[in-house]
């Protein structure tokens, strides 16, 4: 990529976060493309599809998951590490409000931009699920993808104002339901 061209993309990006995390995920493109001081068609050019976005602006979060999950599989607490994990995961899911219901299409649909990223943040949150199961810390009913639609589920809930306040009761049920033992 010409530097100049990165140097766009790389606005955008910085411009679309700042945007997308006041206004949710359906912000108005229009709206990024003005703040950053570029036309359509040099946002189009970096992201055709807002789900490309969307992917560029998540990926970095994922990878930080992934490797927060990485950290956390060392942990001397499973049940512990899981809890911690999934609150994270939280944070990051609600601070693009709106992106939950295009992470949660993006799973099954191998087309999606989003796909590869939301695998790959499923498979470390799996990660510290089996850890905990094995430990005999974690429901065994549970598999990866259950945890993946608690977290949207979560995630959800606190992009519901009038919830948003039981938000972590809400959440600390939730991780009761999960592990059978701390």
């Amino acid at each position: 990529m010409r530097a100049d061209a990165r140097k766009n993309y790389d606005h955008l990006l910085t411009v679309a976060r700042e945007v997308v995390t006041e206004q949710g995920a359906d912000a108005s493109l229009r709206d990024i493309a003005r703040k950053a001081g570029v036309g359509m068609g040099t946002l189009y050019r970096h992201f055709p599809k807002r789900e490309v976005l969307l992917e560029a602006l998540l990926r970095v979060s994922f990878d930080e998951l992934t490797a927060r999950a990485g950290e956390l599989e060392g942990s001397a607490s499973p049940a512990q590490a899981l809890t911690s994990w999934l609150r994270e995961a939280v944070t990051v899911a609600h601070r693009y409000r709106g992106a939950i219901d295009s992470m949660v299409a993006a799973i099954a649909d191998t087309e999606s931009a989003l796909h590869a990223s939301c695998q790959t943040m499923r498979a470390a949150g799996t990660r510290l699920l089996v850890r905990a199961q094995e430990q005999g810390v974690a429901r065994a009913d549970l598999d990866g993808t259950d945890l993946f639609g608690l977290l949207g589920a979560l995630a959800w809930l606190r992009d519901q104002p009038a919830l948003a306040p039981r938000a972590d009761h809400l959440f600390d049920v939730i991780a009761g339901a999960i592990l059978t033992r701390d």
